[in-house]
């Protein structure tokens, strides 16, 4: 399956290009159908969207669930013929009418583009998440320069912004001590604690691309040398020192898996996000089981955050 974003280009002299966007409503069709009839047609991304806002949470291991109200889209570049690629979709895919959408897409900046959807975020009092096309509202505050990335975590999901909170919230806690960033994504969390103060901050993840952004984006903040990354593949068993604080913004499913790997790894606070409201209690009850105290929990919206003390 290939998957993009509207990542246009430019000829090759130097002018910009139009793209050609044809939009299918799946309904009632087979996804890997529609693929390959965009693929034979010489589509050069095609992607898939969500039609009604229907999240697909923790899917099972080696699932690909698409949502109940798919779209599929075939970006065309401008020298292919619409009503050409409009015939042959409707006649080998026996389309309904309206279930195809053909439309042209005009090329522009697409990297300032998608910044534009972000704007500075406060969390807290003091600490703030400030994209580069934008001056810091607070100079005086702590301020992460971050742009959106492939790697997880900008600030705009509750769970992290659950996270950052909490962390501006127990600034004395975390200043001068030592901090783990379990499962770092962006790095958007290892940043935060060691402007905030940690002395050392481990970042972990299972994944290389997360490590490469979250040192990148530490070195923009000016705190590489606070920053210790480490890659923890799937069947590690080695375990770092006890940190003074543990951080981990993942998933519900794992946080519970790994609560006998977690809980020895911080000698203060234990802080835990990722999790579904309703997720919440069954992920106490695995951490109380290995003698944590739960200090209090936070929601927003459908998403909660866990704080526990090591008893």
């Amino acid at each position: 399956m290939q998957s993009a974003g509207k990542t246009a280009a430019t000829s090759a002299d130097g002018e910009s290009k139009t793209w050609i966007e044809a939009t299918i409503h799946v309904q009632s069709l087979d996804s890997e159908e529609v693929e390959t009839a965009f693929e034979e047609l010489g589509a050069v991304a095609i992607t898939y969207s969500d039609a009604a806002d229907q999240p697909i949470f923790e899917p099972p291991l080696g699932t690909t669930p698409l949502w109940d109200n798919t779209l599929i889209t075939g970006l065309f570049t401008d020298d292919f013929d619409s009503t050409m690629i409009e015939t042959t979709l409707n006649s080998s895919l026996g389309l309904q009418s309206k279930q195809l959408k053909m439309s042209v897409l005009e090329d522009q900046p697409w990297e300032r583009s998608w910044l534009e959807h972000f704007e500075p975020l406060q969390f807290g009092k003091r600490l703030w998440i400030v994209p580069s096309a934008y001056e810091p509202p607070d100079p005086d505050g702590i301020n992460i320069l971050l742009d959106p990335g492939l790697a997880f975590g900008t600030g705009t999901h509750p769970t992290t912004a659950l996270c950052l909170e909490w962390l501006d919230q127990n600034a004395a806690v975390i200043t001068g001590g030592s901090v783990i960033d379990y499962g770092c994504g962006s790095g958007i969390l290892a940043i935060a604690a060691a402007l905030l103060g940690a002395s050392e901050v481990l970042g972990t993840d299972i994944d290389p691309q997360a490590l490469e952004a979250t040192w990148d984006n530490a070195e923009r903040n000016g705190i590489a040398d606070k920053i210790i990354l480490e890659l923890v593949p799937d069947n590690d068993t080695k375990a770092p020192a006890a940190a003074d604080v543990l951080l981990a913004n993942i998933l519900a499913g794992p946080l519970q898996q790994l609560a006998p790997q977690l809980v020895p790894l911080s000698k203060g606070p234990i802080v835990l996000s990722g999790i579904l409201a309703e997720q919440l209690d069954t992920v106490s009850a695995a951490y109380i089981a290995e003698g944590c105290v739960e200090v209090q929990r936070q929601t927003s919206g459908d998403w909660g955050l866990l704080e526990f003390s090591r008893n």
